[in-house]
């Protein structure tokens, strides 16, 4: 009767919980491991079920690359203060085994990723040249001249070659994206769920509010200085708050990228303050949010208020990441 039973509410599409033996009869699974269905259900203890509306099928990842500038727009050095070609290449790497615990989980979803070069040197490209070649990365150059006529004179080449990057990074995403877009700069450390959590918690939260999302990777300090109003919610295996705020690394639909064209183009045309001023403005009509605590960590200057998450062992995470 109980085997009867179980094929039935499986037919239904109803679970059993097990509180005894703390499993799931159902699903086959025990309680604690992750009881979420691509692209069907997620399932979250003890809230229930969300049935998934947002599919997710594919995920583009453009990573913004310059191996040599140590901070742009300032003069310090960052966490560590190695070279800045060491920074892209733990990022990198740290984002390959990222997509590899994605595909591990989910073979299905087909993870595309351009590199968007800013005019890196020989001997740093071949540092990064493995990495590239094995996992099938596309890399392409930074088209200086297309944006020459479009963006406003800048104080300085890097200031230029910034925006020019941001603006062809969107424009790849419009163009090539299909599902999700994700827009990451040369600077994060990823943990290897990074995706996995962001993919799933997407379709969750997307599916539970009916609409598409803004989602950044890591929890930025300087959204706890002021005392803003946010709401909380529900991922796979993180809390999320939402926020109205980023900086230029983010993941969102392509349905979101061209409903936004405009801003997203106006934000590259001239060095803003604050830079992301076109993005914020977004997100006062959107739901953007952050994990707590973060999927990935912005490798910026240790005294900055935009990066260095609380709550993390960064020290581990930069020494995992190194490519020997």
């Amino acid at each position: 009767m109980k085997k009867l039973f179980i094929k039935i509410c499986r037919f239904l599409g109803y679970e059993i919980i097990d509180q005894n033996s703390f499993s799931s009869p159902t699903l086959d699974k025990e309680l604690n491991e992750d009881l979420s269905i691509l692209n069907e259900k997620s399932i979250i203890l003890p809230l229930g079920k969300v049935k998934i509306t947002k599919k997710i099928s594919s995920i583009l990842i453009i990573f913004r690359m310059n191996t040599d500038i140590e901070i742009w727009d300032q003069n310090k050095k960052r966490l560590f203060e190695f070279p800045k070609i060491e920074y892209s290449k733990r990022a990198l790497n740290s984002l390959v085994k990222s997509i590899k615990f994605l595909n591990k989980k989910y073979s299905t979803i087909n993870v595309k990723v351009i590199i968007i070069d800013d005019n890196s040197k020989s001997e740093n490209l071949l540092q990064l040249k493995e990495l590239i070649n094995y996992n099938n990365i596309e890399l392409i150059n930074l088209e200086y001249s297309k944006y020459e006529n479009q963006i406003l004179k800048q104080k300085s080449k890097e200031s230029f070659a910034n925006l020019a990057s941001l603006l062809q990074s969107f424009e790849i995403g419009k163009e090539k994206g299909e599902d999700l877009i994700y827009f990451v700069e040369d600077d994060y450390l990823h943990f290897e769920e990074m995706l996995f959590e962001m993919i799933l918690s997407y379709e969750r939260i997307a599916s539970q509010i009916n609409k598409d999302i803004f989602m950044c990777p890591s929890d930025y300090p300087y959204l706890y200085m002021n005392n803003e109003k946010t709401n909380v919610l529900i991922g796979n295996k993180r809390h999320w708050r939402t926020i109205n705020k980023t900086l230029c690394t983010f993941m969102t639909s392509k349905s979101m990228l061209e409903k936004y064209w405009d801003k997203f183009y106006k934000n590259c045309l001239d060095r803003h303050e604050p830079f992301e001023k076109y993005l914020n403005q977004i997100y006062s009509k959107e739901v953007c949010i952050s994990p707590i605590k973060s999927l990935s960590l912005h490798l910026t200057n240790i005294n900055s208020s935009y990066g260095l998450s609380p709550l993390i062992d960064y020290k581990k995470l930069w020494e995992e990441n190194e490519i020997k």
